[in-house]
């Protein structure tokens, strides 16, 4: 309603105040209710029909968001509580508004009226968030003042509201400024809540009666303590001036008689913990080990100290190490001497222990065999119960109801032993993963005793030491991955190895779990599952003799009744890991009862339960027929069992894609595995594949599904779908999906091989022309398994020439693009070398033409330049095969044309670039056939090492090895000699030999024993040379004759590991570092007692040596981890030491103008440190991290460039694996971090310089990354600091979110 100029009045009254000032100009409230009277819309347009006066009259900051207030605000102040509560909610969408603003009256009003609701039974607090953000500051310092007085000095019924209130306020307060203006008010008055012993009422203050003093003052403390938590918790940095106050009024009150003070005044310390300096902390900490150290402290008031101990320790991480020494005997004493009945001191002085295992790894060390016998001490507390009900009888013909009873027989509310034992269990578990070193130790002492406590009673604690268990077997998973099996490392001698004992342990933890399998409880049955599960992955094909005592269980779980979905689950992705992992013969005694159970489950409504049954039922088809011959095992009576089961649910539409699919790749093997058995069937079941085909949902599936099939042994007849099938997978090589090409290409291969008498040619040049598009080397898979199937289309004897001819205009000027690819190799390599084997054998196909086309692709175009040097080995390969394709003759005449290019002068750079090829041309046919029937030819190759150009030399240099392998007795003793008597040329010739002896350790070729002592005589001659790439090639030539010659090569290495000579010393153990490959050879066993003497030169006085020790050492962890775990106590310090920056490695050189500085142990230190990488993937369990990080990785973190990028990506690694040891040091670890992120090359510096400190960047962003995802992160200020600067600067917040959700 407006008031009237004139002074009339309209519907309704003015509102007070309202008032005509100076000029006419008038300020005008209006009531919600007269709005539509005024004629305003709820668009806020007014139109103000029928007044004398206009809108000119506003005031300019009254806006109609105010207008709307104003009536919002009359409806809370109004009488009806449903308006009063709408209105609410009417303020807050007004608040959520952007661009929402008040003028000043409005917010004084507004903020009196949201803090009066407060006391309204329809109040709520929803609308203060957004409030704070919208005042300003001395309108959210007036609504704090007034809820605190509220809280401290208000009614009881009014408190809750208060506190909830401010804490809103908090957790809302939108900036820094404004926060330190709300701490400089609220705390003080909390404080006083907390300290003051006496309740205000309004300005006079009462002694109450003790119990109305004694509630009224509890309460008031508690909420001051929540509140005050929550404001340290957020703004604890903030107020660092005030910590010592905080912590003197805090401190106290842990001696309060009343038990809820002290539970919130634990939260309250450890939050300001997480902010204060170290010496208060340690304030802190004395002070409660001095409380905990009292005699005569009371029971309550332990537990209070140990509670906080934990706390402070989860608060600040690795900031509480220096303390441990004082704190952990008082806390193990406190477990061994408490009362019999105090349980809770016990259970919270082991959940300390747990804490300081994860967050103080270094600082803990020393009392990590005590806490390790107290934990297992404690897991089978149980004073009030003895299991003598419970012996080892594991009688599984005992009715499970006996089992249940004797089980359950004792039960007591008011016994809480099982906190105890629960506590234990984590403490364990803690300890297992903090402790990847100490493995073999906790295999000996807690393995046994966890599986004996899987019959725990409670099973809320049977769960945790489930959970217990099952980290040990991951964390053996990881420190014994890629390692050998259990067999090869007890021949090795290490029968300690953690797989070898867990697989000692086996038959107990069988007996064990089969136990917890015939219990009642669904959480045990999933639990023991679990485990099971567990046991497979990390132990593969250890269940071979308990299979039988196992299928009862499952059949139970799968069957019965009462089993609910996530049970059958565990259970059939367990008897899926079972059946994958083990031999199928294990399995036929009781194949009855698995195919029964898995056909039921089959069945299952519920998806999830059916999806995974048919999974498994994929893996039980594999094992009921292992082969087409017969096995001995009659799988007749399972096939159409099985086959009806899967083709119900292939048939149903209406099911999850997830049951489609597994039905549609299960359908495939039944078909491919039992189809001989159900050619009645066939007419009925391939239909609907291509029918799940045509579905895009399903088609990749599907088309997989035919893989299989077309696969088979068993050759089935197909006639029924094979044209529709081809016509459809030919469609699929024009569609974008990648996944689906891929599979498509591989089926269509498989079917061609088996079924091409049954499709046209005219199916086979469709099939072609899609392929040409897909030869490129954008993708070189899919190009690799286009090239096999254009092969397989063109090997066939029944294609038509039409083949041939589409072959050689779509897909052939592909191939000859795809042959000058730099990025050629490999699988894409081999594709295309058959392509042109395969292709000069087709009709109409002419070698000469063929031949001119490759060679013509070496020739520099116009578009692309020069031929890459990959891609001349490439063409030469090709070159290669297609002349040992076109047979002798040809292969003659092309090996005498190229021999004539050699003779032609070389001058030019095309002839230069055409003796290139035709050299490597030639060593590429001669290592494939015998080229002694030319005459001379090893003379004309040698000839080009005359050459001016390095690329010629190197390429005859190559030619020459790869002629004599065609013919060793011939050849070898004519490079040999060479060396012997030409000085000049032994390094390229030194590269040939290397050639030889490279390709006959891969091909497995022997050598005879006289070339042998020649070879060694000459390369041992050549160990001393000054030339470190010829010492290179020296040491790789003994490495690989190492392979072939094992037991005398070793010992002659060994002999000259105490060599005078550095350079020699080296080289023998850089052959040592060839020798290591990845796949077994004879030379594992000579070489595992003598590898010591090589790996120890670490400590030579040598630099050269020592980063050849290195090296070995690396590749050894690599590729032969066994060899070298027994020799890691003694290697790691001497690698480490490895890793620092030597000053007397460090050189100037004078330049004249200006001076170099020359870091001679660089190259050492980065070898050094890319070791420990690789230690940490195959011998994680020998590595202490706490001894690496600091100092090594932390000096390593301020390093060279060169160095820095192998430490970011160890850190990495470390945060992943080893969380607990990051955490301890984390602070210590982010100058260096910090540093990196924030340099800034020079104005004035190169490219190269600007990219190379943007890859600097991203690698410590990344190392970032991890620790960010390490849970405790938070404890360290500087790390927090760290991550706050990274995001307040925009483009390496950009950077860091790239990299994160990589």
């Amino acid at each position: 309603m407006v008031e009237r100029h004139r002074g009339g009045k309209g519907r309704g009254e003015a509102e007070e105040g309202g008032k005509v000032e100076q000029g006419g100009r008038a300020t005008i409230k209006f009531r919600h209710d007269a709005l539509d009277g005024a004629g305003i819309s709820e668009s806020g347009v007014a139109e103000l029909h029928g007044l004398d006066m206009t809108l000119d009259g506003f005031p300019q900051f009254l806006t109609m968001a105010n207008l709307a207030i104003t009536g919002i605000l009359e409806k809370m102040t109004g009488k009806d509580k449903d308006f009063r509560y709408m209105a609410t909610s009417d303020l807050l969408n007004e608040l959520n508004k952007e661009g929402f603003k008040l003028d000043n009256d409005l917010e004084i009003k507004l903020s009196n009226i949201v803090i009066q609701q407060l006391d309204d039974a329809a109040g709520d607090v929803s609308a203060l968030g957004p409030l704070v953000k919208k005042i300003r500051e001395e309108q959210v310092l007036d609504m704090t003042n007034k809820l605190c007085d509220k809280l401290v000095n208000g009614k009881d019924q009014h408190r809750d509201i208060a506190s909830i209130a401010l804490k809103t306020i908090v957790s809302e307060v939108p900036t820094s400024s404004v926060a330190q203006s709300v701490l400089v008010s609220v705390s003080p008055k909390l404080i006083k809540g907390v300290t003051s012993p006496v309740s205000f009422e309004g300005h006079f203050f009462k002694l109450a009666t003790s119990t109305t003093y004694k509630g009224m003052s509890t309460e008031i403390k508690c909420e001051c303590l929540d509140i005050l938590c929550d404001v340290l918790h957020k703004f604890g940095n903030l107020m660092a001036a005030d910590h010592e106050m905080l912590l003197g009024a805090l401190l106290p009150q842990l001696s309060s008689h009343q038990a809820s003070v002290r539970k919130k005044t634990v939260s309250c310390i450890a939050s300001l913990a997480s902010s204060l300096s170290d010496d208060l902390l340690a304030k802190a900490t004395v002070e409660v080990i001095r409380l905990l150290k009292t005699k005569g402290t009371k029971s309550d008031m332990a537990r209070t100290n140990i509670q906080m101990i934990g706390a402070l320790s989860r608060a600040v991480g690795y900031r509480f190490g220096p303390h441990l020494g004082e704190t952990v005997p008082v806390l193990i004493n406190y477990c061994m001497s408490a009362s019999e009945n105090d349980e809770e001191l016990r259970e919270y002085s082991l959940q300390a222990l747990e804490s300081f295992l994860l967050r103080c790894h270094r600082d803990i060390s020393p009392y990590c065999n005590e806490i390790l016998h107290l934990a297992l001490e404690f897991l089978s507390y149980d004073p009030n119960f003895t299991d003598n009900m419970e012996e080892d009888t594991d009688n599984e013909s005992n009715e499970e109801d006996e089992d249940d009873e004797s089980a359950n027989e004792y039960t007591d509310d008011e016994d809480v032993s099982w906190k105890v034992r629960r506590a234990s269990a984590k403490c364990l578990a803690a300890f297992i993963v903090s402790r990847p070193e100490m493995i073999s130790k906790l295999y000996e002492e807690a393995c046994p005793k966890l599986i004996d406590r899987f019959k725990e009673r409670e099973e809320n604690v049977k769960m945790d030491i489930f959970n217990t268990f099952i980290e040990l077997l991951r964390q053996t998973g990881n420190v014994t991955k890629g390692q050998i099996d259990i067999n090869e490392s007890r021949q090795l001698g290490m029968s300690c190895s953690p797989r070898w004992l867990l697989n000692q342990e086996v038959p107990k933890i069988v007996k064990s779990i089969n136990r917890q399998l015939r219990e009642k409880s669904i959480k045990t049955k999933v639990g023991a599952f679990s485990v099971l599960k567990e046991l497979v992955v990390v132990l593969p094909d250890c269940l071979a003799d308990h299979i039988g005592s196992l299928i009862p269980g499952i059949e139970k779980a799968l069957c019965d009744k009462s089993s609910t979905s996530n049970l059958k689950i565990e259970a059939l992705i367990f008897t899926r890991l079972v059946l994958a992992s083990h031999s199928p013969s294990v399995f036929h005694p009781y194949i009855k009862a698995v195919s029964s159970s898995v056909l039921f489950a089959i069945a299952e409504r519920y998806y999830k339960v059916t999806a995974e049954a048919l999974r498994v039922c994929g893996e039980l088809v594999r094992v009921v027929r292992p082969n087409i011959e017969g096995y001995g095992f009659d799988f007749k009576p399972y096939v159409h069992p099985i086959y009806n089961a899967i083709m119900a649910r292939l048939t149903n539409q209406d099911q999850d894609q997830e049951v489609k699919e597994c039905a549609i790749s299960c359908m495939g093997l039944v078909v491919a595995t039992f189809g001989d058995n159900l050619r009645a069937d066939l007419p009925t079941c391939l239909p609907v594949l291509v029918d799940r085909m045509g579905n895009e949902i399903t088609r990749l599936t599907a088309v997989k599904a035919f893989a299989v099939i077309a696969a088979s042994p068993l050759h089935l007849d197909l006639s029924c779908v094979l044209d529709h099938v081809i016509a459809e997978l030919t469609a699929f090589l024009r569609k974008a999906n990648r996944a689906l090409r891929q599979a498509t290409l591989g089926t269509l291969n498989t079917l061609i091989v088996a079924y091409g008498d049954q499709i046209g040619s005219a199916a086979y040049e469709v099939i072609i022309v899609e392929l040409s598009a897909l030869i490129s080397d954008s993708d070189l898979h899919m190009a690799a398994l286009a090239l096999e199937l254009c092969c397989t289309l063109m090997a066939d004897r029944r294609s038509s020439k039409n083949v041939g001819v589409t072959v050689r205009n779509k897909v052939l000027p592909q191939a000859l693009t795809l042959v000058r690819s730099s990025l050629l190799q490999g699988q894409a390599l081999s594709a295309l070398q058959s392509f042109f084997a395969t292709l000069v054998q087709s009709a109409n196909t002419s070698f000469d033409v063929l031949l001119d086309s490759l060679l013509s692709t070496a020739k520099p175009s116009s578009q692309s330049g020069a031929v890459a040097k990959q891609a001349l080995f490439s063409i030469a390969q090709c070159v290669a095969v297609l002349c040992l394709a076109a047979g002798d003759q040809k292969c003659s005449s092309t090996v005498k044309m190229l021999t004539g290019i050699l003779k032609v002068d070389s001058s030019t750079n095309s002839a230069t670039a055409t003796q290139h090829l035709a050299l490597l041309c030639l060593g590429e046919i001669g290592r494939r056939k015998d080229l002694s029937a030319h005459a001379h030819i090893e003379n004309m190759v040698i000839e080009s090492f005359q050459s001016p150009f390095e690329e010629i030399k190197s390429a005859a240099s190559y030619a020459l090895g790869n002629i004599a392998v065609g013919n060793l007795p011939k050849y070898l003793p004519f490079i040999l000699n060479q060396i012997d008597n030409q000085q000049k040329k032994q390094y390229l010739l030194l590269h040939s030999l290397k050639e030889v002896i490279v390709r006959q350790s891969v091909d497995k070729a022997d050598f005879q024993d006289s070339s042998v002592e020649k070879i060694l005589n000459l390369l041992f001659n050549h160990c001393e040379s000054e030339e470190e790439g010829v010492r290179n090639v020296v040491a790789e030539c003994l490495g690989k004759i190492a392979l072939i010659k094992p037991a005398k090569l070793v010992p002659a290495l060994k002999v000259r590991t105490t060599n005078q000579a550095a350079f020699t010393r080296a080289t023998v153990v850089i052959a040592v570092k060839y020798s290591m490959v990845e796949r077994p050879e004879k030379i594992d066993e000579i070489i595992y007692p003598e590898i010591s003497s090589f790996l120890m030169l670490i400590k030579d006085h040598d630099r050269h040596v020592r980063r050849a020790a290195v090296l070995a050492l690396s590749t050894a962890a690599h590729n032969k981890p066994n060899l070298i775990k027994s020799l890691l106590p003694e290697l790691l310090p001497l690698l480490y030491d490895q890793t620092l920056i030597k000053k007397e490695l460090i050189r100037t050189v004078d330049l004249g103008p200006f001076k170099h500085t020359v870091d001679d142990g660089l190259e050492l230190r980065k070898a050094a440190f890319e070791c420990v990488d690789t230690l940490l993937d195959s011998c994680l369990d020998q590595v202490n991290p706490s001894s690496f990080i600091v100092p090594y990785l932390r000096s390593g973190l301020d390093d060279h460039y060169d160095v820095k990028m192998p430490c970011h990506l160890i850190l990495s690694k470390l945060a992943e694996k080893c969380p607990s040891s990051v955490l301890a040091v984390l602070e210590s670890l982010v100058d260096p971090l910090q540093k990196t992120v924030s340099f800034r090359p020079k104005q004035d510096a190169v490219k190269q310089e600007v990219d190379r400190n943007e890859d600097m960047i991203r690698s410590a962003l990344r190392a970032v990354a991890s620790l960010n995802r390490i849970g405790g992160g938070d404890c360290s200020h500087k790390f927090k600091n760290l991550m706050s600067d990274i995001a307040k600067s925009q483009p390496l917040w950009e950077k860091y979110c790239s990299i994160r959700n990589e």
